[in-house]
């Protein structure tokens, strides 16, 4: 009988641990480093004002961060520069000047933005956004700056000749980059181009945000994310709708973020939505969403987080340079169950965020449509 008992109290304290995992698993936890910012602006004249919205790969036990940084607002010109890092917390810069530049694009007034990479095929890919003329940013401190066309010799200012396309840079060693391929069409305002990380049925695919015009078809209200696919990566196929916002708190627009991360159960895609909280004002705050593609074919969603899986909360996300209440991922990599995520926070600095990713997986079956 004492055996009995010892027997069954073991089994509930066994129960009671499971219940507790599994109710940690169900509330996600997402662990902030205590260190961020990991990375913020200064050293440099290129990057004296803001770093953010970083492209991350890992290889052979070291990180490497490439940071969008801005060394003016006005104009508000954006390079790409390089970091290192062993313990992906710690940072240096390698370089001390950017490894990426808007002259490297096509324009020495312009701006490259929003740095994602990827390695295929043994080579290196980096998506980017780019502005042929930058802008000029004139921060408010509770909303979006209030931004205006930059006079340049040479440009008239016609908005249409200045539209956000994305290109793709290619490099061999993670160090020297040059403009490799044009992943969007002139003429239409595209960002938040991200390719996947391996080749899908023989073909390179890449998400993408296009701002359609009337009369394509395509046109939701709002932008959404849509995919498209290629054999060579310069010839894509018409942009596909893979989801547009569907809930209160990316009600405004949402787009990809990191890199699609393999899992099995489909690609985990991280993505952001943006709500705006102030017509008048133009205050947003920016989220993280979540959502599993189907691995085979990433068009069609399997699974999406009703909930956002972060939100601003500490102070380094609520305040900043350029823009409060901004958190916005843009590079990641796994290391054993972990994601470590990178983001830009207030368009300012670069934080880092850890997360299990069977936890996060489980949190988007519970609350997924």
């Amino acid at each position: 009988m004492p055996e009995v008992l010892i027997s069954f109290a073991f089994y509930l304290v066994l129960c009671s641990w499971q219940c507790t995992k599994l109710l940690h698993f169900v509330d996600l936890n997402i662990y902030r480093h205590p260190a961020n910012p990991v990375v913020r602006p200064g050293i440099y004249h290129w990057r004296r004002v803001v770093t953010f919205n970083p492209g991350v790969i890992r290889e052979n036990g070291t990180v490497y961060l490439f940071e969008r940084a801005a060394g003016n607002l006005r104009p508000f010109i954006c390079y790409i520069g390089m970091l290192s890092s062993r313990d992906g917390v710690t940072f240096r810069n390698v370089y001390d000047s950017p490894v990426f530049t808007p002259e490297m694009a096509g324009s020495s007034y312009g701006s490259v933005q929003d740095p994602r990479v990827v390695k295929l095929d043994n080579s290196y890919y980096m998506t980017y956004a780019f502005r042929p003329y930058a802008w000029s940013s004139h921060p408010t401190g509770y909303g979006v700056p209030e931004s205006f066309q930059t006079d340049f010799p040479g440009f008239d200012g016609d908005p249409v000749k200045n539209m956000t396309r994305s290109g793709i840079a290619r490099s061999d060693d993670l160090h020297h980059w040059k403009h490799y391929r044009w992943a969007t069409p002139e003429g239409i305002d595209d960002r938040d181009v991200i390719l996947f990380p391996e080749r899908i049925n023989g073909r390179y695919a890449m998400l993408r945000r296009p701002l359609l015009p009337e009369g394509t078809g395509n046109k939701t209200d709002r932008p959404g994310i849509r995919i498209s696919f290629s054999e060579d990566m310069e010839h894509w196929t018409d942009p596909v709708l893979v989801a547009k916002p569907e809930f209160d708190w990316e009600s405004n627009r949402i787009g990809g973020s990191i890199p699609p991360v393999r899992t099995d159960e489909g690609w985990l895609v991280i993505y952001h939505g943006v709500e705006k909280t102030d017509e008048k004002l133009n205050t947003v705050i920016y989220r993280v969403g979540a959502m599993i593609l189907d691995i085979n074919d990433p068009s069609k969603v399997i699974k999406r987080c009703t909930r956002f899986i972060m939100e601003p909360e500490t102070y380094y996300e609520k305040y900043g340079l350029y823009i409060p209440n901004v958190i916005f991922p843009t590079g990641a990599y796994k290391e054993g169950d972990k994601l470590y995520i990178y983001y830009g926070v207030c368009d300012t600095a670069i934080a880092l965020a850890i997360v299990d990713i069977d936890e996060l997986l489980l949190f988007i079956d519970k609350y997924s449509v």
